[in-house]
């Protein structure tokens, strides 16, 4: 029996029990999610709506489908911007895309789309490369509305001064208001750049390969899963990418401490672009 200390607090025997909740009635799997992160997340939902604790609702959620959409938004990934961390798309203009452009066709995957930033920063980086047209870019997210938002490709208005920055700092030599349509109060990206797209949900804790890739984009999204899920989720990127194919991670993400870290190599350490090696290494 667990005595004093050890005994975890009541919450976070709550929110275990919510997780476990969702996955056996709606099959989303938070379970190896960071309990920290979930926690905060929970905590101002329930604030915003009024129940009195965790268990009640979970309850609310087990007896009222309509409240799982909204609590898929909660605890989805959905911060990001556009050229976000330019020295990363610096790096990928210099170091990936002339790699990239001996093949002649190029698949993406950007997991864990959020609103899909990332997937039309990659595509302006293609049509620039001039690669765009023989490129397929994969966007993917467990949350069927975030899959929604990508598709749609538009963003406030109030987001773009940033966007633009991010987009002269990252090398962009073009004017970036060519990239998309002011409607009212949002920037609608072009249609050519969407048209090399493929939207679809995936779930990077329960669903399965998505390979031959040559390109995999997860960034800021591993720092939210457990060591047992990141290495599953590394394990899934290794069986995906083609062999010399490149995963591209977050600032604050590593695969030093991953079981499937001898399959890489780095590329640019510094912006966490890895490389899997050619041969299979014992």
């Amino acid at each position: 029996m667990t005595h004093g200390s050890h005994r975890p607090q009541p919450e976070i025997i709550e929110l275990r029990l919510l997780l476990e909740a969702i996955y056996q009635a709606y099959g989303y799997d938070f379970r190896h999610y960071s309990l920290a992160h979930l926690k905060r997340r929970v905590e101002q939902r329930l604030a915003l709506s009024g129940f009195t604790s965790i268990s009640h609702l979970q309850h609310e959620l087990l007896h009222n489908p309509e409240l799982l959409p909204v609590l898929l938004q909660d605890l989805s990934i959905n911060v990001s911007e556009m050229f976000r961390d330019p020295s990363f798309y610096h790096a990928v203009r210099r170091q990936v895309l002339p790699i990239l452009e001996t093949y002649p066709s190029i698949r993406i995957w950007h997991a864990g789309c959020a609103a899909g930033q990332e997937a039309y920063s990659m595509a302006i980086l293609l049509h620039e490369a001039g690669l765009l047209e023989r490129s397929h870019l994969f966007v993917t997210d467990f949350n069927p509305r975030l899959v929604e938002l990508a598709q749609e490709g538009r963003y406030p208005l109030s987001a773009l001064k940033k966007y633009t920055a991010n987009y002269q700092a990252s090398g962009g030599t073009e004017f970036f208001a060519e990239y998309y349509t002011v409607v009212g109060q949002h920037a609608h990206m072009a249609p050519f750049l969407r048209h090399r797209m493929v939207f679809s949900e995936h779930n990077l804790a329960t669903d399965g390969v998505f390979g031959e890739m040559h390109l995999i984009v997860c960034r800021n999204v591993l720092i939210y899963f457990d060591s047992q899920l990141q290495n599953r989720v590394v394990g899934l990127f290794r069986d995906s990418l083609c062999a010399g194919g490149f995963l591209c991670l977050g600032a604050k993400e590593t695969l030093r401490f991953s079981e499937h870290a001898a399959a890489f190599e780095p590329v640019v350490q510094r912006e966490r672009i890895y490389r899997k090696r050619r041969e299979e290494v014992p």
